[in-house]
């Protein structure tokens, strides 16, 4: 099974989400939340369009007699906050003390909590109205029940700090004293239910500490790893060293020698292409701890057959791709007449822009810990999508997904790399192989070698200019392996999702556009990684609206805002040659505003100062992009010390998310983003030759350091009521272009490649 990719999958879930009580059936499948008092359920109806089916509760609202509300946690936590951000909606709504509030980890199962997959920045866009109503709903009930115990009007009645008060009275009661009573109500309606005003918020749009902030300086977050069995194993793997190749003969003695190692078992790999959620093929070493595990893996002696992609080489494809942008391609958009608009040309600027591979570089490599017993399989892992990871499992192993339970631990970083499960599958076959508790340990090499890889891409972009200094024509020239394609070779061009990100969805006022893509063929495996093909369509179109803007004689953000013209509502109607999937969401819902992004673009300029006069050695750069359905304007500073050395001293952001939920982690996010676009732009990059990824470690494959990190990153909220959208992606495709943008202003020399040094 392979989901569709969370960023191109429609998800709006707000009209037909449902809040209820609990069925006896129910209660005995969440048991200990079922310990008298309130419950109700949040079903979002997301995850299947059969209206047949039972709705099943994404989330569990608990309130117990001695006060405390318990939350249920359904996404995965990895740093973002989502563990925090869900259950304060909640919580604010209702008006319970945040201090009172539990939250507990939902385990992987979709029978339970719907969609689990946290992917995408679509998680607070996507539930932030459903949780508003569950809050609202169990304040309703508690409200409900101390006027009937009072015998008053439920209008004289709040909800504040866990306690119902009655204006007039005085009395008071808590929703611990209330719950019961409140069980035995009925329901509101949902459509006339009244939901607070967003001024009457404690938590939501302010600075909130993240649940898991103590047990994360503390030492006692549990992550993959940290989970221990009794009588578990440690395995580490000798995976193919080339996507596809198979084992044709293998000798284990020298491994089992190893003191501690146990046993050598074989992985059958999925061949080529490779699956999105398949294990490789690999020879595990099991042993009593990692190190014999290491030890034992490093003196087998395996004969692989290598197979088509033994010959690969990344520099030769990017020359072949290279070569293919100067012909025609597939047409994608088209807008006017591009070579009118050639033809009638007075300059015509061409450029071709490089990225190259990226691995995602998770500060905790992949692991997962199986057992098998009694037919059925558990699993513990940093999962970001725990039911993917429950039904590739189940398919790997020959069970009924209801016989594979998947807990999910905290993640030490994911931007997508965990959302694939092969990991997981590893695990969970070596368990029922061995019948032993089994942790896959993955090291740093085996996560480098064996990534799912951001795809290394080629843009060529030519832009025509009237002898009036107008922009008139642009083509933009698009070509990089497909996701898709790991699990179908025949995918050769980007899919129409991949394309409306941050390509097809260009903004500007310009007479002549035309799109093309051309074939690539995946050699290994590729993956979603933060922001997807936001990164390179951002880089190659920011920067050469840069360089369009020098041409015409005007100022970067003048030129922009120019070019965005009269504010309105872009839809490509009649030009999109396939589909413009919105991140999954209705252009009605959430529309594609030029006046947003002006917005974004005057308020960083605000804030950085753009235009005044710098001290000599330093220079600003300027990009903008929207990319899932946040507005995000970027300022970069740059600035040669004493020594010759560039450093980067400031960077601002101007974001326009809608409702910043939790403020605290919007900052943080875009803090984040921005030394991870650094790390893109500078240091970052995976090559393969011979099909082997060359790279073995942090030495090979560098993540930026603390003296090249920006050392101050402003983050500029635009207030605002409407839906809120993603931000954990949003801001890595301004940096690099922004970057390269102000580098040129401090040089002289443009950046046409990926990565380039400060």
């Amino acid at each position: 099974m392979i989901p569709s990719f969370p960023f191109l999958k429609r998800q709006s879930v707000e009209n037909t989400s449902k809040v209820f009580i609990p069925s006896r059936r129910d209660f005995l499948k969440i048991g200990s939340l079922a310990g008298g008092g309130l419950l109700l359920g949040v079903s979002f109806q997301c995850t299947s369009k059969d209206q047949s089916q039972t709705f099943s509760p994404n989330v569990y609202l608990s309130i117990t007699p001695d006060n405390t509300v318990t939350i249920i946690a359904h996404r995965s936590e990895m740093g973002q906050g989502i563990r925090t951000s869900l259950p304060m909606i909640v919580a604010d709504e209702m008006g319970a003390d945040w201090s009172q509030v539990k939250v507990v980890q939902a385990e992987g199962d979709e029978s339970k909590y719907g969609n689990q997959n946290t992917d995408g920045s679509f998680s607070v866009r996507m539930f932030y109205e459903p949780m508003r109503k569950a809050g609202a709903t169990a304040r309703h009930l508690l409200i409900k029940a101390a006027a009937q115990e009072w015998d008053v009007d439920a209008s004289t009645c709040t909800a504040e700090n866990s306690t119902i008060t009655h204006s007039e009275s005085g009395k008071s009661l808590t929703f611990g004293e209330l719950a019961s009573a409140a069980q035995q109500l009925e329901l509101p309606d949902q459509d006339t239910l009244e939901l607070k005003d967003f001024s009457a918020y404690k938590l939501v749009g302010k600075d909130t500490p993240i649940i898991d902030l103590k047990d994360f300086v503390t030492g006692k977050a549990v992550f993959g790893a940290d989970v221990n069995l009794p009588g578990m194993k440690v395995a580490v793997i000798q995976r193919t060293p080339v996507v596809g190749a198979t084992i044709t003969e293998y000798k284990a003695d020298a491994a089992l020698a190893i003191p501690g190692v146990q046993q050598v078992v074989k992985i059958n790999g999925s061949g080529n292409p490779p699956g999105l959620n398949k294990a490789l093929e690999g020879l595990a070493v099991i042993a009593d701890h990692t190190w014999a595990a290491i030890k034992g893996r490093e003196v087998l002696d395996i004969t692989w057959n290598l197979g088509d992609n033994a010959s690969y080489d990344s520099k030769s494809q990017l020359e072949s791709m290279k070569q293919s942008t100067l012909e025609e391609g597939m047409v994608r958009r088209e807008k006017g007449d591009f070579n009118q608009a050639r033809q009638g040309a007075a300059q015509v600027i061409d450029r071709t822009y490089e990225a190259p591979f990226y691995a995602h570089g998770t500060i905790e490599p992949p692991a997962a810990i199986a057992q098998f017993k009694d037919g059925k399989m558990e699993v513990w892992a940093p999962t970001q999508h725990p039911q993917w990871a429950r039904d590739s499992v189940a398919e790997a192993c020959g069970l009924s997904a209801d016989d594979v339970r998947v807990n999910v631990t905290l993640l030490g970083g994911g931007f997508g790399r965990k959302s694939k499960p092969d990991y997981v599958v590893e695990a969970a076959l070596l368990a029922k192989e061995t019948g032993i508790p089994i942790r896959v340990q993955w090291t740093r090499e085996d996560d480098l070698h064996h990534d799912f890889f951001h795809s290394h891409s080629l843009q060529r972009i030519r832009a025509t200019i009237d002898s009036n200094k107008n922009l008139t024509g642009w083509n933009h020239h698009t070509v990089f392996p497909a996701i898709g394609a790991t699990s179908d070779a025949n995918e050769l061009h980007p899919s129409d999702g991949e394309l409306g990100l941050g390509c097809i969805d260009f903004p500007y006022e310009v007479p002549h556009i035309r799109i093309e893509t051309h074939e690539s063929k995946a050699h290994t495996r590729i993956g979603w990684l933060r922001s997807v093909s936001n990164i390179q369509h951002a880089f190659a179109t920011c920067c050469m609206m840069d360089e369009v803007a020098e041409a015409v004689g005007k100022d970067p953000v003048q030129f922009a805002l120019d070019m965005l013209a009269d504010d309105k509502k872009l839809d490509f109607s009649g030009e999109i040659k396939g589909d413009f999937g919105n991140y999954g969401e209705s252009l009605e819902d959430f529309p594609w505003e030029t006046a947003r992004l002006k917005n974004v673009i005057n308020k960083v300029a605000q804030e950085s100062g753009w235009g005044k006069t710098l001290p000599a050695g330093s220079a600003m750069g300027f990009a903008v992009h929207k990319s899932f359905l946040t507005y995000v304007a970027c300022v970069v500073e740059l600035t040669r010390d004493s020594s010759g050395k560039i450093i980067i001293p400031v960077v601002h952001y101007a974001v326009d998310c809608g409702i910043a939920v939790n403020t605290d982690r919007v900052r943080s996010q875009f803090e984040g983003g921005a030394i991870f676009g650094t790390s893109l732009a500078n240091s970052s990059a995976i090559t393969l030759k011979e099909g082997k990824v060359e790279q073995n470690n942090f030495d090979g494959y560098q993540l930026v350091r603390m003296p090249q990190s920006p050392k101050k990153i402003n983050v500029h909220i635009i207030e605002s009521s409407r839906k809120p959208t993603g931000v954990g992606e949003p801001p890595v495709p301004p940096l690099a272009p922004a970057l390269a943008n102000a580098y040129y202003k401090l040089t002289g020399s443009r950046v046409y490649a990926l990565p380039f040094e400060l």
